[in-house]
C-alpha cells in the first residue's frame, strides 16, 4: 500500500518547507499591504512566530499517535459513526484545495505570460504532472522534492541580489502604524495561508517519515525556513514597490521581479519568480490531492489508491474550472471565507481530537 512508503527526514523537511510557502509567495503581499500597509513586513515576522504554536498542536497530535495518519487519527478518536463523517470533509476540504491550485496556476499564467493562451492548456498541463507525481507515489515526489530544492534557493538567491539595488527605506515609514485591530486580522491573514494548510502534512507525518525524532525538527525547521523566505519577499515588495503599489497589484512579487535590470542588458526575467511559484505550487498541490487519494484508501479500506487517480483526476481538472469563476470571485473567498473555513480543519479540528483523545485516554 503506498501509505506504507517511507521518505527521509531531510526529504520531510524540503516537503514541509516549499509546501509551506505554497501561494503565498505571489499572493500573500498584496492583501497583507493592504491591511498593514507599510507593517506588512512586521506582519508576516509576528505570523511565522505564532507559526510555530500552531506546528506545536499539530506535533502532538501527530505524536500522540505515531503510527496513524491524520484520517485514522480521526476515525479511532471520533469513532466509526462520527470519525467517518468528519473525514470525509476534511478529504472533501483536501481536494477542493487541489482543484483551486490548478485555478491558480492557469489564471496566472493567462493574465501575466500568455494571454493569448486558453487558461484550460496551463490546467491541463500542469494538472498531468500533478496526476504523474501521485501514480509514481510519495518516495518519487519526495525525491524531485529534493532536486527542485536546490534550484528554488538559488532562484531566491539571485532574485534578492539583483532587486536589492531598487530598495527605499522610506518606503518603510512611519513604523508600527497599523491600528491594533488590523494588525491582528493581518497576522491571521497570513497564517492561514501559510501555517493552517500544514495540518495536511500529518497523513505523511510521522507514519511516512523513517525516523520521528528528528523529523519533528524537520517539520519545524521547514516551518521556519518556508517563513524566512516570505517575510524577504514581503518586506522586498515594501521596501521597492511601496505599500500602496504592493496591495493594487494582482501578483506583486511578479511586479517585483519585472523591476530588475542590469546595465539595461539584463531584463525581463521575471520568470524566475513565476519558476519559483511553480515548483511551490507543485509541492502543495501534489499534497492535497495525495491527501485526498489516501484519504479515501483509507477510509474506505481499498487496498490500492492507483485505481482512484483517473476519475478523481477528471474531476479535479472539472473543479479547476468551476472553484473560482473569475479573480474577484477569488480575492473575496481569499480574503472573507478562507480564514474561517480553514480554521475549521486546522485549530479547531486538531484541538478538538486532542481534547476528545486525552477525555477517551487514547494513546
Amino acid at each position: 500500500m503506498s501509505n506504507k512508503q517511507m521518505i527521509s527526514t531531510r526529504q520531510f523537511t524540503i516537503i514541509t518547507f516549499l509546501y509551506s510557502i505554497g501561494t503565498s509567495i505571489l499572493i500573500i503581499p498584496a492583501y497583507l499591504a493592504k491591511l498593514a500597509k507599510q507593517d506588512a513586513w512586521i506582519a508576516a515576522i509576528v505570523g511565522v512566530l505564532l507559526s510555530f504554536l500552531l506546528i506545536m498542536l499539530f506535533v502532538k497530535l501527530a505524536n500522540t499517535f505515531p503510527k496513524y495518519t491524520l484520517i485514522e487519527i480521526i476515525e479511532k478518536v471520533l469513532g466509526k459513526w462520527l470519525g467517518k463523517p468528519v473525514a470525509i470533509l476534511f478529504i472533501l476540504f483536501a481536494f477542493l484545495n487541489s482543484g483551486e491550485m490548478l485555478y491558480y496556476i492557469g489564471n496566472f499564467m493567462q493574465i501575466e505570460i500568455m494571454p493569448e493562451t486558453p487558461n484550460f492548456a496551463f490546467v491541463l498541463l500542469f494538472g498531468f504532472i500533478i496526476i504523474l507525481a501521485n501514480y509514481l507515489g510519495l518516495e518519487t515526489f519526495a525525491r524531485s522534492a529534493e532536486l527542485l530544492f536546490p534550484v528554488f534557493l538559488l532562484l531566491f538567491l539571485f532574485f534578492i541580489i539583483f532587486i536589492t539595488p531598487d530598495i527605499k527605506f522610506e518606503n518603510m515609514q512611519p513604523m508600527l502604524d497599523t491600528p491594533p485591530r488590523t494588525f491582528i486580522a493581518s497576522v491571521l491573514y497570513f497564517m492561514s495561508i501559510f501555517a493552517f494548510p500544514s495540518i495536511m502534512l500529518l497523513m505523511i507525518y510521522p507514519s511516512t517519515v523513517n525516523i520521528n525524532k528528528s523529523a519533528q525538527k524537520g517539520f519545524y525547521l521547514g516551518i521556519l525556513l518556508g517563513g524566512i523566505v516570505l517575510i524577504f519577499i514581503i518586506t522586498l515588495c515594501i521596501l521597492v514597490l511601496g505599500d500602496m503599489n504592493t496591495a493594487s497589484q494582482n501578483y506583486p512579487t511578479y511586479i517585483l521581479a519585472q523591476r530588475i535590470s542590469i546595465g539595461n542588458f539584463f531584463q525581463r526575467i521575471e520568470v524566475i519568480i513565476a519558476f519559483m511559484w511553480i515548483i511551490t505550487i507543485y509541492t502543495r498541490a501534489f499534497i492535497y490531492f495525495y491527501v485526498t487519494l489516501i484519504g479515501l484508501q483509507q477510509i474506505f479500506h481499498i487496498k490500492d489508491e492507483k485505481p482512484l487517480i483517473l476519475p478523481f483526476s477528471i474531476l479535479l481538472l472539472g473543479v479547476s474550472q468551476i472553484v473560482h469563476p473569475n479573480s474577484t470571485h477569488s480575492y473575496l473567498y481569499n480574503t472573507n471565507i478562507w480564514l474561517p473555513y480553514s480554521a475549521v480543519f486546522s485549530i479547531i479540528l486538531s484541538t478538538f481530537l486532542l481534547f476528545i483523545a486525552k477525555i477517551r485516554r487514547l494513546n
